[in-house]
């Protein structure tokens, strides 16, 4: 075989695979990214996670946000809680909750460690067990897994 028609069978098979690659592409354009689960079992990384949400919402605005916290992760949802510069926790929890995120909390952590329901921030809803409720969105609702 020539080296021109072995050019032009190379070009012919490419150009088919190229015709097969806008159908997959559109496939993948149709899924929708507009579910998210973030995952907070340290509140180190509360600040990370509550600045990554806002910029998912302002990338994608119509998107479902919910945070599920358990063990040391729920700290940064108790009325007073404050960073490592001293910046408190619930303005921003607060804008996030006006943007349609919800935040939810374990209750086990809750019991173990004798956290008062009086001692959350109003907006958190308490779920009986935080990893389920990840586990339950993951694979009933649909929602992408975040742990920033």
């Amino acid at each position: 075989m020539t080296t021109v028609n072995r050019l032009a069978r190379s070009f012919l098979l490419a150009t088919l695979l190229v015709g097969l690659l806008p159908p997959v592409c559109a496939e993948q354009s149709e899924i929708k990214w507009d579910k998210v689960v973030f995952h907070l079992d340290d509140s180190q990384t509360a600040r990370r996670a509550l600045m990554l949400a806002r910029s998912y919402l302002d990338d994608v605005p119509t998107a479902k946000i919910v945070f599920v916290a358990y063990g040391p992760g729920v700290d940064f949802l108790l009325e007073d809680a404050m960073d490592q510069r001293d910046n408190p926790y619930d303005y921003a929890v607060l804008r996030l909750v006006e943007r349609g995120v919800d935040f939810r909390i374990c209750n086990a952590t809750l019991t173990a460690r004798q956290i008062s329901k009086a001692d959350l921030l109003e907006e958190v809803k308490i779920v009986p067990s935080g990893i389920s409720e990840i586990a339950r969105l993951q694979l009933k609702e649909g929602f992408a897994y975040l742990k920033p």
